[in-house]
Protein backbone atom coordinates (compact mmCIF):
# COMPACT_ATOMS: atom_id res chain seq x y z
CA UNK A 1 0.00 0.00 0.00
CA UNK A 2 2.68 2.54 0.77
CA UNK A 3 4.84 1.31 -1.85
CA UNK A 4 5.35 4.89 -3.86
CA UNK A 5 5.74 6.74 -0.80
CA UNK A 6 8.63 3.99 0.55
CA UNK A 7 10.43 4.63 -2.79
CA UNK A 8 9.82 7.87 -4.10
CA UNK A 9 9.38 10.42 -0.60
CA UNK A 10 11.75 11.59 1.79
CA UNK A 11 12.76 10.11 4.67
CA UNK A 12 12.14 12.95 6.11
CA UNK A 13 8.24 12.39 6.44
CA UNK A 14 6.81 12.44 9.73
CA UNK A 15 3.20 12.43 10.81
CA UNK A 16 2.40 9.48 7.97
CA UNK A 17 4.23 7.06 10.34
CA UNK A 18 2.00 8.01 13.32
CA UNK A 19 -1.09 7.41 10.95
CA UNK A 20 0.12 4.58 8.40
CA UNK A 21 -3.18 4.96 6.16
CA UNK A 22 -3.88 6.66 3.13
CA UNK A 23 -6.20 8.75 3.15
CA UNK A 24 -8.60 10.06 0.85
CA UNK A 25 -11.58 12.29 1.61
CA UNK A 26 -12.40 14.89 4.64
CA UNK A 27 -15.58 16.54 5.56
CA UNK A 28 -15.52 18.52 8.76
CA UNK A 29 -14.12 16.57 11.76
CA UNK A 30 -14.32 13.24 9.91
CA UNK A 31 -11.60 11.73 7.77
CA UNK A 32 -11.98 8.58 5.12
CA UNK A 33 -8.97 6.43 4.17
CA UNK A 34 -8.89 5.17 0.22
CA UNK A 35 -10.89 1.57 1.53
CA UNK A 36 -13.76 4.07 3.17
CA UNK A 37 -12.75 3.94 6.85
CA UNK A 38 -14.19 6.51 9.04
CA UNK A 39 -11.65 8.45 11.18
CA UNK A 40 -12.40 11.27 13.92
CA UNK A 41 -10.08 14.24 13.24
CA UNK A 42 -8.82 15.70 17.27
CA UNK A 43 -5.69 17.17 15.34
CA UNK A 44 -7.42 19.72 12.78
CA UNK A 45 -3.98 19.63 11.11
CA UNK A 46 -2.14 20.85 13.13
CA UNK A 47 -4.70 23.69 14.12
CA UNK A 48 -4.46 24.57 9.68
CA UNK A 49 -8.23 23.23 9.98
CA UNK A 50 -9.97 25.23 12.31
CA UNK A 51 -13.05 25.44 10.36
CA UNK A 52 -13.69 21.95 9.69
CA UNK A 53 -12.52 20.02 6.17
CA UNK A 54 -14.71 20.95 3.17
CA UNK A 55 -16.54 23.52 5.24
CA UNK A 56 -19.27 24.39 2.73
CA UNK A 57 -19.89 28.31 3.54
CA UNK A 58 -15.86 28.40 2.93
CA UNK A 59 -15.87 25.83 0.15
CA UNK A 60 -18.66 27.66 -2.20
CA UNK A 61 -16.86 30.87 -2.04
CA UNK A 62 -13.79 29.50 -3.78
CA UNK A 63 -15.89 27.33 -6.03
CA UNK A 64 -17.74 30.74 -7.36
CA UNK A 65 -14.36 32.17 -7.28
CA UNK A 66 -12.86 29.40 -9.42
CA UNK A 67 -15.54 29.33 -11.92
CA UNK A 68 -14.69 32.96 -13.49
CA UNK A 69 -11.34 32.95 -14.58
CA UNK A 70 -10.34 34.87 -11.48
CA UNK A 71 -6.61 35.98 -10.67
CA UNK A 72 -5.01 32.84 -8.77
CA UNK A 73 -1.52 34.28 -8.39
CA UNK A 74 -0.34 37.94 -8.49
CA UNK A 75 2.56 38.42 -6.13
CA UNK A 76 1.55 41.24 -4.42
CA UNK A 77 -0.39 43.49 -6.73
CA UNK A 78 -4.14 44.81 -6.04
CA UNK A 79 -6.43 42.22 -6.84
CA UNK A 80 -10.65 42.10 -5.85
CA UNK A 81 -9.79 39.45 -3.92
CA UNK A 82 -7.19 41.17 -1.43
CA UNK A 83 -9.49 43.70 -1.16
CA UNK A 84 -12.46 42.07 -0.04
CA UNK A 85 -9.92 40.03 2.65
CA UNK A 86 -8.14 43.64 3.98
CA UNK A 87 -11.78 44.95 4.06
CA UNK A 88 -13.33 42.29 5.80
CA UNK A 89 -10.51 41.30 8.51
CA UNK A 90 -10.22 45.15 9.36
CA UNK A 91 -14.14 45.84 9.94
CA UNK A 92 -15.22 42.40 10.78
CA UNK A 93 -11.84 41.82 13.69
CA UNK A 94 -9.85 44.13 13.59
CA UNK A 95 -12.01 47.36 14.65
CA UNK A 96 -14.60 45.78 16.93
CA UNK A 97 -11.72 44.93 18.99
CA UNK A 98 -10.09 48.29 19.26
CA UNK A 99 -6.86 46.93 17.24
CA UNK A 100 -4.97 49.34 14.68
CA UNK A 101 -2.78 46.96 12.84
CA UNK A 102 -1.19 47.26 9.47
CA UNK A 103 -1.64 43.98 7.75
CA UNK A 104 1.70 42.31 6.08
CA UNK A 105 0.97 39.78 3.18
CA UNK A 106 3.91 37.40 3.41
CA UNK A 107 5.26 33.78 2.33
CA UNK A 108 2.50 31.19 2.47
CA UNK A 109 4.22 29.77 5.92
CA UNK A 110 3.92 30.65 9.54
CA UNK A 111 7.76 30.82 10.07
CA UNK A 112 8.30 33.18 6.87
CA UNK A 113 5.40 35.49 8.59
CA UNK A 114 7.99 35.10 12.16
CA UNK A 115 11.48 35.59 9.88
CA UNK A 116 9.61 39.38 8.82
CA UNK A 117 8.33 39.72 12.67
CA UNK A 118 12.05 39.50 14.14
CA UNK A 119 13.67 41.12 10.88
CA UNK A 120 11.42 44.48 11.58
CA UNK A 121 11.72 44.51 15.09
CA UNK A 122 15.75 44.29 14.58
CA UNK A 123 15.29 47.14 11.81
CA UNK A 124 13.27 49.41 14.14
CA UNK A 125 15.15 49.22 17.03
CA UNK A 126 18.73 48.90 15.69
CA UNK A 127 19.18 45.84 18.54
CA UNK A 128 20.13 42.08 17.29
CA UNK A 129 18.99 40.02 20.02
CA UNK A 130 15.74 38.07 20.82
CA UNK A 131 14.18 36.36 23.61
CA UNK A 132 12.36 33.45 23.34
CA UNK A 133 10.72 31.36 25.80
CA UNK A 134 12.06 27.55 26.42
CA UNK A 135 8.98 25.33 25.38
CA UNK A 136 7.98 27.68 22.35
CA UNK A 137 8.39 26.56 18.59
CA UNK A 138 8.27 29.72 16.08
CA UNK A 139 9.17 27.35 12.65
CA UNK A 140 11.77 25.71 11.05
CA UNK A 141 13.67 28.49 9.00
CA UNK A 142 16.77 29.58 10.47
CA UNK A 143 16.09 32.53 11.98
CA UNK A 144 12.63 31.22 13.34
CA UNK A 145 14.44 28.52 14.32
CA UNK A 146 16.79 30.00 16.65
CA UNK A 147 13.79 31.13 18.12
CA UNK A 148 12.76 27.21 18.57
CA UNK A 149 13.95 25.50 21.37
CA UNK A 150 13.44 21.49 20.84
CA UNK A 151 16.29 19.96 20.44
CA UNK A 152 15.62 17.92 17.05
CA UNK A 153 14.49 20.81 15.59
CA UNK A 154 17.37 22.24 16.39
CA UNK A 155 19.92 19.96 15.17
CA UNK A 156 18.17 19.69 11.84
CA UNK A 157 19.70 23.86 11.54
CA UNK A 158 22.99 22.20 11.13
CA UNK A 159 24.66 25.80 11.87
CA UNK A 160 24.74 28.08 15.25
CA UNK A 161 21.79 29.54 15.69
CA UNK A 162 22.23 33.15 17.12
CA UNK A 163 21.35 36.30 18.40
CA UNK A 164 18.27 34.74 21.09
CA UNK A 165 18.39 34.33 24.61
CA UNK A 166 15.97 31.72 25.97
CA UNK A 167 14.23 32.17 29.28
CA UNK A 168 11.91 30.46 31.33
CA UNK A 169 8.21 30.50 30.65
CA UNK A 170 5.73 31.49 33.17
CA UNK A 171 5.16 28.04 35.52
CA UNK A 172 8.76 26.64 35.30
CA UNK A 173 9.43 24.98 38.60
CA UNK A 174 11.07 27.05 41.13
CA UNK A 175 11.76 30.32 38.64
CA UNK A 176 9.71 33.83 39.04
CA UNK A 177 9.44 33.80 35.00
CA UNK A 178 8.82 37.91 35.27
CA UNK A 179 10.87 38.50 37.90
CA UNK A 180 14.13 36.50 36.20
CA UNK A 181 13.17 38.95 32.74
CA UNK A 182 13.18 42.24 35.14
CA UNK A 183 16.36 41.31 36.35
CA UNK A 184 18.21 40.36 32.80
CA UNK A 185 16.80 43.81 31.86
CA UNK A 186 17.75 45.74 34.73
CA UNK A 187 21.08 44.11 36.43
CA UNK A 188 24.07 46.11 34.13
CA UNK A 189 25.94 42.59 35.26
CA UNK A 190 23.37 40.18 33.96
CA UNK A 191 25.87 40.00 30.80
CA UNK A 192 22.56 40.07 28.45
CA UNK A 193 22.38 42.98 25.90
CA UNK A 194 18.80 44.55 25.80
CA UNK A 195 16.78 42.82 22.93
CA UNK A 196 15.04 43.87 19.95
CA UNK A 197 11.82 42.16 20.92
CA UNK A 198 10.11 39.45 22.80
CA UNK A 199 8.54 36.46 21.35
CA UNK A 200 5.82 34.26 22.46
CA UNK A 201 3.15 31.92 21.91
CA UNK A 202 0.32 33.12 24.63
CA UNK A 203 -0.45 28.78 24.76
CA UNK A 204 2.76 26.98 24.10
CA UNK A 205 1.66 24.39 21.89
CA UNK A 206 4.51 21.73 20.42
CA UNK A 207 6.00 22.49 24.03
CA UNK A 208 3.12 21.12 26.09
CA UNK A 209 0.25 23.55 26.07
CA UNK A 210 1.52 25.97 28.48
CA UNK A 211 -0.77 28.40 28.97
CA UNK A 212 0.41 31.88 30.27
CA UNK A 213 -2.02 34.06 32.62
CA UNK A 214 -3.38 36.82 31.65
CA UNK A 215 -1.65 38.49 34.58
CA UNK A 216 1.83 37.06 33.19
CA UNK A 217 0.84 38.72 29.53
CA UNK A 218 0.14 41.70 31.19
CA UNK A 219 2.97 41.85 32.86
CA UNK A 220 5.68 41.13 29.53
CA UNK A 221 3.35 44.27 28.25
CA UNK A 222 4.57 46.75 30.88
CA UNK A 223 8.03 45.18 30.78
CA UNK A 224 8.21 45.52 27.01
CA UNK A 225 6.67 49.55 27.18
CA UNK A 226 8.84 50.03 29.85
CA UNK A 227 12.35 48.98 28.04
CA UNK A 228 11.57 49.88 24.14
CA UNK A 229 10.93 46.34 23.38
CA UNK A 230 8.74 45.43 20.50
CA UNK A 231 6.42 42.25 21.71
CA UNK A 232 5.41 39.42 19.28
CA UNK A 233 2.92 37.08 19.90
CA UNK A 234 2.84 34.37 17.61
CA UNK A 235 -0.65 33.38 17.61
CA UNK A 236 -0.26 30.88 14.59
CA UNK A 237 -1.43 27.89 16.53
CA UNK A 238 -3.82 28.95 18.87
CA UNK A 239 -4.71 31.82 17.37
CA UNK A 240 -7.53 32.32 14.63
CA UNK A 241 -10.23 30.99 17.45
CA UNK A 242 -9.19 28.06 18.76
CA UNK A 243 -8.37 29.39 22.57
CA UNK A 244 -12.18 30.80 22.12
CA UNK A 245 -11.23 34.15 21.68
CA UNK A 246 -10.31 35.16 17.51
CA UNK A 247 -6.86 36.18 18.98
CA UNK A 248 -5.81 34.34 22.12
CA UNK A 249 -4.28 37.58 24.22
CA UNK A 250 -8.07 39.07 24.05
CA UNK A 251 -8.35 37.54 26.94
CA UNK A 252 -5.97 39.65 28.66
CA UNK A 253 -6.67 42.74 27.73
CA UNK A 254 -3.36 43.48 25.83
CA UNK A 255 -2.17 44.20 22.78
CA UNK A 256 1.28 43.33 21.26
CA UNK A 257 2.88 45.41 18.80
CA UNK A 258 3.10 42.45 16.27
CA UNK A 259 0.78 39.36 15.44
CA UNK A 260 2.06 36.41 13.87
CA UNK A 261 -0.88 34.79 11.73
CA UNK A 262 -0.82 31.40 9.76
CA UNK A 263 -2.51 28.11 9.69
CA UNK A 264 -6.24 28.18 9.53
CA UNK A 265 -6.12 31.86 8.52
CA UNK A 266 -6.40 30.92 4.80
CA UNK A 267 -10.00 29.29 6.27
CA UNK A 268 -9.80 26.17 3.34
CA UNK A 269 -6.51 24.76 4.76
CA UNK A 270 -5.07 26.98 2.03
CA UNK A 271 -1.25 28.34 2.94
CA UNK A 272 -1.41 32.08 3.90
CA UNK A 273 0.46 33.80 6.54
CA UNK A 274 0.34 37.55 7.79
CA UNK A 275 1.81 39.78 10.01
CA UNK A 276 -0.20 42.33 11.56
CA UNK A 277 2.05 45.73 12.84
CA UNK A 278 1.22 48.30 14.48
CA UNK A 279 1.59 51.54 11.96
CA UNK A 280 4.22 53.12 13.24
CA UNK A 281 5.93 49.92 12.93
CA UNK A 282 5.59 49.79 9.51
CA UNK A 283 9.27 50.67 8.18
CA UNK A 284 10.36 48.33 5.51
CA UNK A 285 11.27 49.63 2.36
CA UNK A 286 9.34 47.71 -0.75
CA UNK A 287 10.24 44.15 -1.30
CA UNK A 288 12.75 44.31 1.35
CA UNK A 289 10.87 41.32 2.44
CA UNK A 290 9.53 39.67 -0.57
CA UNK A 291 7.87 35.90 -1.55
CA UNK A 292 6.55 35.01 -5.17
CA UNK A 293 3.35 33.94 -3.25
CA UNK A 294 2.49 36.64 -1.36
CA UNK A 295 -0.66 36.59 -3.60
CA UNK A 296 -2.45 33.68 -3.26
CA UNK A 297 -6.17 35.05 -4.07
CA UNK A 298 -7.63 31.57 -3.25
CA UNK A 299 -6.14 31.84 0.31
CA UNK A 300 -7.73 35.64 0.04
CA UNK A 301 -11.37 34.40 -0.73
CA UNK A 302 -11.11 31.37 1.91
CA UNK A 303 -10.08 33.73 4.57
CA UNK A 304 -12.61 36.38 3.84
CA UNK A 305 -15.43 33.55 4.13
CA UNK A 306 -13.77 32.39 7.21
CA UNK A 307 -13.91 35.27 9.39
CA UNK A 308 -17.71 35.96 7.64
CA UNK A 309 -18.31 32.39 9.14
CA UNK A 310 -16.62 32.72 12.39
CA UNK A 311 -18.30 36.06 13.25
CA UNK A 312 -22.11 34.79 11.54
CA UNK A 313 -22.05 31.38 13.90
CA UNK A 314 -20.62 33.07 16.45
CA UNK A 315 -17.52 29.92 17.05
CA UNK A 316 -16.35 32.10 20.02
CA UNK A 317 -19.13 30.90 22.18
CA UNK A 318 -19.23 27.70 20.74
CA UNK A 319 -15.75 27.22 21.69
CA UNK A 320 -16.39 28.24 24.92
CA UNK A 321 -19.31 25.87 25.42
CA UNK A 322 -17.27 22.93 23.99
CA UNK A 323 -14.70 23.88 25.98
CA UNK A 324 -16.42 22.98 28.98
CA UNK A 325 -17.02 19.47 27.96
CA UNK A 326 -13.05 18.75 27.25
CA UNK A 327 -12.27 20.16 30.50
CA UNK A 328 -15.03 18.16 32.89
CA UNK A 329 -14.23 14.85 30.85
CA UNK A 330 -10.36 15.43 32.05
CA UNK A 331 -11.06 16.16 35.22
CA UNK A 332 -14.10 13.37 36.02
CA UNK A 333 -13.25 10.61 33.25
CA UNK A 334 -9.42 10.90 32.99
CA UNK A 335 -7.68 12.27 36.05
CA UNK A 336 -8.95 9.78 38.21
CA UNK A 337 -6.87 7.05 36.77
CA UNK A 338 -3.83 8.05 38.31
CA UNK A 339 -2.91 11.09 40.60
CA UNK A 340 0.51 11.80 38.82
CA UNK A 341 -1.56 12.74 35.68
CA UNK A 342 -1.80 16.52 35.21
CA UNK A 343 -3.64 18.48 32.18
CA UNK A 344 -3.81 21.90 30.96
CA UNK A 345 -5.60 23.76 28.09
CA UNK A 346 -8.12 26.86 27.50
CA UNK A 347 -10.43 26.61 24.44
CA UNK A 348 -9.78 23.27 21.83
CA UNK A 349 -6.53 22.74 22.72
CA UNK A 350 -5.97 20.64 25.64
CA UNK A 351 -3.18 18.39 26.82
CA UNK A 352 -2.91 15.38 29.12
CA UNK A 353 0.69 15.12 30.72
CA UNK A 354 1.99 11.51 31.28
CA UNK A 355 5.73 12.67 31.90
CA UNK A 356 5.34 11.85 35.97
CA UNK A 357 4.28 8.35 35.07
CA UNK A 358 6.09 7.21 31.93
CA UNK A 359 7.15 9.76 28.73
CA UNK A 360 6.22 6.93 26.55
CA UNK A 361 2.70 6.79 27.38
CA UNK A 362 1.51 9.54 25.12
CA UNK A 363 2.90 8.21 21.97
CA UNK A 364 0.97 4.75 22.87
CA UNK A 365 -2.03 6.62 23.38
CA UNK A 366 -1.38 8.15 20.13
CA UNK A 367 -1.14 4.32 18.86
CA UNK A 368 -3.53 3.05 20.66
CA UNK A 369 -6.28 6.05 19.79
CA UNK A 370 -5.32 5.24 15.78
CA UNK A 371 -6.07 1.69 16.30
CA UNK A 372 -9.83 3.22 16.98
CA UNK A 373 -9.86 5.61 14.04
CA UNK A 374 -9.22 8.97 16.33
CA UNK A 375 -6.28 10.75 15.37
CA UNK A 376 -4.26 12.61 17.89
CA UNK A 377 -0.94 13.58 18.79
CA UNK A 378 1.88 14.26 21.38
CA UNK A 379 4.23 17.48 22.33
CA UNK A 380 5.65 18.53 25.02
CA UNK A 381 8.89 17.93 26.73
CA UNK A 382 10.47 14.21 25.85
CA UNK A 383 6.40 13.87 23.76
CA UNK A 384 4.60 12.98 27.01
CA UNK A 385 1.88 15.05 26.64
CA UNK A 386 -1.16 13.78 24.73
CA UNK A 387 -2.69 17.22 22.58
CA UNK A 388 -6.27 17.20 22.33
CA UNK A 389 -7.30 20.01 19.08
CA UNK A 390 -10.40 18.98 16.79
CA UNK A 391 -12.00 21.45 14.34
CA UNK A 392 -13.78 24.37 15.95
CA UNK A 393 -16.46 23.11 14.14
CA UNK A 394 -16.90 19.38 15.19
CA UNK A 395 -20.28 18.75 16.54
CA UNK A 396 -21.18 18.04 20.28
CA UNK A 397 -21.74 14.05 19.46
CA UNK A 398 -18.87 13.42 17.16
CA UNK A 399 -17.21 15.68 20.43
CA UNK A 400 -18.17 13.15 22.69
CA UNK A 401 -17.53 9.92 20.75
CA UNK A 402 -14.30 11.01 19.93
CA UNK A 403 -13.55 11.65 23.66
CA UNK A 404 -14.71 8.28 24.50
CA UNK A 405 -12.33 6.68 22.56
CA UNK A 406 -10.04 8.42 23.63
CA UNK A 407 -10.65 7.48 27.03
CA UNK A 408 -10.51 3.58 26.10
CA UNK A 409 -6.80 4.77 23.91
CA UNK A 410 -5.35 5.66 27.12
CA UNK A 411 -7.12 2.80 29.61
CA UNK A 412 -5.27 0.32 26.83
CA UNK A 413 -1.86 2.21 26.92
CA UNK A 414 -1.77 2.75 30.57
CA UNK A 415 -2.91 -1.20 31.05
CA UNK A 416 0.60 -2.16 28.71
CA UNK A 417 2.71 0.35 31.49
CA UNK A 418 1.49 -1.92 34.13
Amino acid sequence: MFDVFEKNESIVRSYCRKYPVVFDKAVNSELFSADGQRYIDFLAVAGSMNYGHNNPYIKKAILDYLSEDRAINLLDMYTVAKEEFLDTYNKMILEPRGMNYKVMCCGPTGTNAVEAAIKLARKNTKRTEVFAFSGGYHGMTLGALALTTDQVSREGGCVPLTNVTHIPFEGTPGVDALGYLRWLLSDDHSGVELPAAIILETVQAEGGINVASNEFLQGLRQICDEYGIVLIFDDIQIGNGRSGWFFSFERAGVQPDMVVISKSIGGFGLPMAILLIKPELDIFRPAEHNGTFRGNQLSFVGGTAAIKYYVENKLDEKVKRQAQIIENWIKTEIMPMDERLTYRGIGFMWGIDFIDINPKLAIECVHEAFDRHLIMEVAGRKDAVLKIMPPLTISDELLIEGLGIAKEAIIAAMAKNK
